[in-house]
C-alpha cells in the first residue's frame, strides 16, 4: 500500500485553521492528501525516483494537468500527475467513485421522495457551493431507466397471486408541443404468503379495452398465472378484458366504489337508515347472508319511485360485488375493494402534484416506476414488524 509522508508547517497549519473558513480548510487538506497520493502513485508505477536515472525506468514524468472533482463536500481542483506514454492512470478516481455515487443517488432520491427538479438544485447548491442546472437534476433521473424497466418487467412465474388488484389513474404529459391526458395502469398481487407486491405498471393513451387486454396480457406473458379473483372498479373495457385474458377467474367489484354509485342514485334528504341499510348488506359474513339483506331492503323500500334506480343498479351489481365472500372470511375485508391500491395511488398522486406535467412519456413511466419500488419496498419492511405485534 502506498505510504504517504507529510512535511508539514504547524504554525502556518494552526492559523489557517483558526482564521479561514472551515469548508476551505476541508477542502484544502483533502486536495493536499490526494495530490500527494497520486504523485507517490505514480512513483511506484514508474519505479523510479525523480531525477533518477535506472535501467528498469519504462515511462517518464510528464508534469501535472489540472482536473476539477466532485466530491460529497464540493467541487475540489487536483493536480493530477502523467507519464509521457499516457498509460498511467491514478486509483484515486476509482476510489473515490462512491463519492459521486452517492452525491447522484442522494439528489435522485430527493426527485422520487416529490422534491421538485428547482428545490434540489437549490439544496445542492447550499450543501457544495457549485451550481448544478435543472436539466442535470432531470438528466440524472435517466439512470433510473434500467433499473425501472428490470423491475417493471421482472417474471412473475415464482410466485401464485391468488388476489389481483388492478386500476387506472390519469396524468398530464407534454406530447408534440402539446399537453394531453395518459392512464397509468397499476396492478398489485396478494400472494400466498399474504405478501402484497406491486406486479405492473403501464403508461398508456386511454383507458380502453385495447389498453386493458393489452396490459393484462403481458402480465401473463410475464408468467402470471391466473388468480382466483380479479378486484378493480367497473369499467367496461377492463371488465370485458379480464374476461378475455383470466379465463376461469371471477371478477370482483369493488364494493367502495360500488356503494358510491348506489348512494348517488338515492334521494338527498331523510336517506341516512336507508344507507345504513345498504352498507349492512356487504358486512355480511357468507353470499347467502348477503342475498337475504338484499332481498330484505327490496322489500323494504319497492313501492318508494324515488328509490328506483338505486334498486335496480344493486339487482345488476349485486352478484359482481359479493364474489369476495366465496373466498376464506379473513381476507374479506382486504379483497373486497380495491382500496390499498388507491393508497398507493395517493403516493402516485403526491410526486405528480410536484412535477405537474411529464416532460414526456418515458420520464412519466420512469418516476412513477421509482416512486411504487421505493413505496413496495418501505411497506415490506414494516411487515415483520406487524407480524411480530400480532403475536405479542
Amino acid at each position: 500500500m502506498t505510504q504517504l509522508h507529510f512535511n508539514l508547517d504547524m504554525n502556518f497549519l494552526k492559523d489557517s485553521i483558526l482564521n479561514s473558513n472551515l469548508d476551505h480548510v476541508v477542502k484544502s487538506t483533502v486536495v493536499l492528501v490526494l495530490n500527494e497520493y497520486m504523485k507517490k502513485e505514480r512513483d511506484e508505477y514508474l519505479n523510479t525516483d525523480a531525477y533518477e536515472r535506472t535501467d528498469e525506468r519504462f515511462d517518464y514524468r510528464n508534469g501535472y494537468y489540472d482536473r476539477e472533482y466532485m466530491l460529497s463536500i464540493g467541487k475540489v481542483n487536483l493536480r493530477v500527475p502523467r507519464t509521457r506514454s499516457g498509460e498511467f492512470s491514478p486509483t484515486v478516481f476509482e476510489k473515490y467513485r462512491r463519492c459521486d455515487q452517492a452525491f447522484a443517488l442522494s439528489m435522485l432520491e430527493m426527485v422520487i421522495n416529490g422534491v421538485s427538479t428547482r428545490k434540489v438544485k437549490n439544496v445542492v447548491e447550499q450543501l457544495c457551493g457549485e451550481y448544478v442546472s435543472k436539466s442535470f437534476v432531470s438528466s440524472l433521473t435517466e439512470k433510473l431507466d434500467p433499473i425501472v424497466n428490470e423491475w417493471a418487467n421482472r417474471p412473475l412465474n415464482t410466485e401464485y397471486y391468488r388476489y389481483v388488484y388492478v386500476d387506472a389513474m390519469y396524468i398530464k404529459v407534454r406530447e408534440h408541443h402539446k399537453v394531453v391526458s395518459k392512464a397509468v395502469y397499476i396492478a398489485t398481487g396478494l400472494n400466498e404468503g399474504n405478501r402484497r407486491d406491486i406486479i405492473g405498471l403501464k403508461v398508456s393513451h386511454e383507458e380502453s379495452y385495447e389498453a386493458w387486454h393489452e396490459f393484462l396480457n403481458e402480465l401473463i406473458t410475464r408468467g402470471l398465472q391466473s388468480p382466483q379473483l380479479v378486484i378493480s372498479d367497473a369499467h367496461s373495457g377492463l371488465k370485458k378484458a379480464i374476461q378475455k385474458v383470466f379465463i376461469g377467474t371471477s371478477w370482483q367489484r369493488c364494493t367502495v366504489h360500488f356503494k358510491k354509485n348506489l348512494i348517488e342514485k338515492l334521494p338527498r334528504k331523510g336517506m341516512n337508515d336507508v344507507k345504513e341499510e345498504l352498507k349492512r348488506i356487504f358486512d355480511a359474513e357468507t353470499p347467502q347472508d348477503a342475498r337475504k339483506r338484499k332481498e330484505e331492503f327490496v322489500s323494504n323500500h319497492q313501492d318508494n319511485s324515488k328509490m328506483e334506480k338505486a334498486i335496480n343498479n344493486l339487482e345488476e351489481g349485486f352478484d359482481d360485488a359479493i364474489q369476495y365472500l366465496n373466498e376464506p372470511l379473513a381476507y374479506h375485508r382486504f379483497i373486497r375493494s380495491t382500496n390499498s391500491l388507491e393508497r398507493l395511488n395517493q403516493e402516485v398522486r403526491r410526486r405528480e402534484r410536484v412535477i405537474r406535467i411529464f416532460p414526456n412519456t418515458q420520464s412519466a413511466f420512469r418516476l412513477i416506476g421509482a416512486v411504487l419500488m421505493d413505496y413496495e419496498e418501505e411497506e415490506q419492511k414494516k411487515r415483520p414488524i406487524l407480524r411480530r405485534d400480532k403475536k405479542e
